[in-house]
């Protein structure tokens, strides 16, 4: 694990270094000093050590981050050393961890008494080289390594075939290690513990009724029938940890959905690369695919790809699996399909969700499906659009949504296109969730979560109070009325009847003190849209036919989820699909 986690970021930086004048009035006293920046999962505190107006090492002390963005860290040390300035550019994707180091080590540097003096040497632009061409054959190429991706190479390699991971990202995880990662799966090991009857037509149905009934049913078939063998895969086979609990998400009819360990995508995302790790399978980072390979017969045999220093050409003797993503992330891509999700819509997605694998497949043919079909997740940060996890709350069945006037507005456990959009339609464009202290303990909040809350409370998004009367004022809501709402509310909890909303799982009051207020809107979350596959995952052509040699899994395809994605049906989609894809590419 840590051998590949080691290389993710080694080639993100652009090759020019950005610096400032430093001013040269004072050197720098010799030492060791300590600082500390707010990075994406926390506090970063650094040791940087100054010998002779320089900086000749930093240590990282202690981090909260997500394994992945965590290793931005020794990038950017590696330039801030070599430049002896802090002016360069954050990493690719891992703005916030960038951002929180640098600040550590400018606040370490300032102890010293004196000013950085850049190295000129390392700041001169060099002349572009030439990019080297370098050819390389295997018999499975997959592009992508989020959680699709890294199932196919799982499979295709376990299948007996040699397989390679492409990623244009300098980190594996895709939106998945950015998710909470919850699965749907009928019939699971909790279920019955817990006397929850379920089954596969039960969850096709559900699906089908998410997405309006204009999914793919064959696909969604296929998804239905094998999650629950691709959660016991993910437990079983890549080591991942299942919480004790289950989750209820908004559109399904009844609570089915798994929780990985931590509530978050991490976990599988750190085990399925440790399990690609153990089968020797190659992830080569910073290196987008730009284009297919074919022979005369319109066979895909490879993918033509550039990494900053090299344009290489990997060929398959087997097949190809696309598993890039969706385009959450690329608004020109967003408003070509649906021209209401524009640039007033924050995204919550990666920012290598850009829709580059869809964009490749139509070229030599593919058919798309579904591309006017984006969903917004309702519980965002109205500040940056990231999906907040306090939401975890709702989902355990302890929350009431409300708005500026302090009344519901619709089912907490509802679609959540139809959340989103009645959000969108409340005063401020935003909704407010209130949960007491027992939904905030049950929920895990604290224990899952504390770097978003500490966030939360920093901008005045989440507050906390001894009554439901003072969380009102601090975002200026309608007191009384939001009390009144709160105690019919419970009146419907008691008589297990919610005569106004028809909420479909009525578990918990809200009534033990403190209170907690979290303030929040809608944004883009998934692309239901993409590639057309069979069942079998092979890429549809235009004209119906096959073309051969290419597979695809996860939300670059179109077809499962219909206008609407139920959630957690995301992760049982890329697992099943994904292995599917992998072990029909190793044939």
């Amino acid at each position: 694990m840590k051998k590949i986690l080691k290389g993710l970021f080694a080639a993100v930086f652009a090759s020019t270094v950005l610096f400032t004048a430093w001013p040269q009035s004072a050197s720098m006293k010799n030492g060791t000093y300590t600082g500390t920046g707010d990075g994406k999962g926390g506090k970063i505190t650094v040791q940087v050590t100054v010998k002779k107006n320089a900086i000749a090492d930093i240590k990282v002390l202690s981090h909260k981050e997500t394994p992945g963005f965590d290793t931005a860290m020794d990038t950017l040390k590696a330039a801030v050393i070599k430049s002896n300035s802090t002016a360069v550019d954050t990493v690719s994707g891992c703005t916030l961890t960038s951002k929180g180091f640098l600040t550590a080590v400018n606040a370490a540097v300032a102890q010293a008494g004196g000013e950085l003096k850049a190295n000129k040497k390392a700041a001169a632009t060099t002349a572009t080289k030439a990019k080297q061409k370098k050819t390389e054959t295997h018999d499975v190429i997959v592009i992508g390594a989020g959680g699709a991706g890294l199932a196919a190479a799982i499979e295709a390699k376990e299948a007996g075939a040699d397989v390679i991971v492409l990623e244009k990202m300098p980190m594996a995880g895709g939106n998945t290690l950015i998710s909470g990662a919850e699965m749907a799966a009928p019939g699971n090991w909790l279920q019955k513990r817990d006397g929850i009857e379920d089954s596969v037509s039960r969850f096709e149905q559900d699906i089908m009724k998410g997405g309006d009934n204009i999914n793919n049913p064959e696909l969604v078939h296929v998804v239905a029938s094998n999650a629950l063998a691709g959660a016991e895969w993910l437990r079983d086979k890549c080591g991942v940890v299942w919480e004790n609990s289950l989750m209820f998400f908004g559109g399904h009819s009844v609570k089915r959905s798994l929780i990985p360990l931590g509530a978050s995508g991490k976990e599988l995302i750190t085990k399925m690369l440790a399990k690609a790790e153990k089968l020797g399978i190659p992830i080569v980072y910073n290196t987008p695919a730009v284009a297919f390979v074919q022979d005369a017969k319109g066979r895909v045999t490879g993918v033509s790809a550039e990494s900053k220093t090299t344009n290489y050409t990997f060929y398959a003797k087997k097949g190809v699996v696309l598993a890039t993503g969706g385009f959450g992330s690329n608004l020109d891509m967003r408003k070509k399909y649906n021209p209401a999700v524009d640039e007033n819509i924050l995204s919550t997605n990666t920012v290598g969700s850009t829709g580059d694998g869809i964009v490749m497949s139509e070229k030599i043919g593919a058919a798309l499906v579904d591309m006017q079909y984006i969903q917004t997740y309702p519980i965002c940060d109205p500040l940056t659009g990231t999906l907040l996890y306090f939401d975890d709350a709702r989902l355990y069945g302890h929350s009431v949504i409300v708005n500026k006037e302090g009344k519901r507005f619709v089912e907490e456990l509802g679609r959540r296109d139809v959340m989103s959009m009645a959000i969108k339609a409340q005063t401020g464009h935003c909704c407010y969730e209130i949960i007491d202290q027992k939904g905030y303990d049950e929920s895990h909040l604290e224990q899952n979560h504390a770097a978003e809350i500490a966030y939360l409370y920093k901008n005045k998004l989440l507050v906390k109070a001894d009554t439901l009367e003072k969380a009102a004022e601090f975002f200026g809501i309608d007191a009384n009325e939001m009390i009144a709402t709160v105690n019919r509310y419970n009146s419907y909890v008691a008589e297990g009847k919610d005569p106004e909303f028809n909420k479909r799982s009525l578990t918990f009051p809200i009534e033990k003190a403190p209170f907690y207020i979290l303030k929040a809107v809608p944004a883009v979350h998934h692309t239901m849209g993409g590639v057309k596959i069979n069942s079998q995952a092979q890429v549809i052509k235009t004209d119906g036919t096959v073309i051969p040699g290419l597979y695809a899994a996860g939300e670059v395809t179109g077809g499962v989820h219909g206008k609407n994605r139920l959630g957690s049906d995301a992760i049982a989609d890329i697992i099943v699909f994904g292995r599917i894809a992998g072990k029909n590419a190793a044939k």
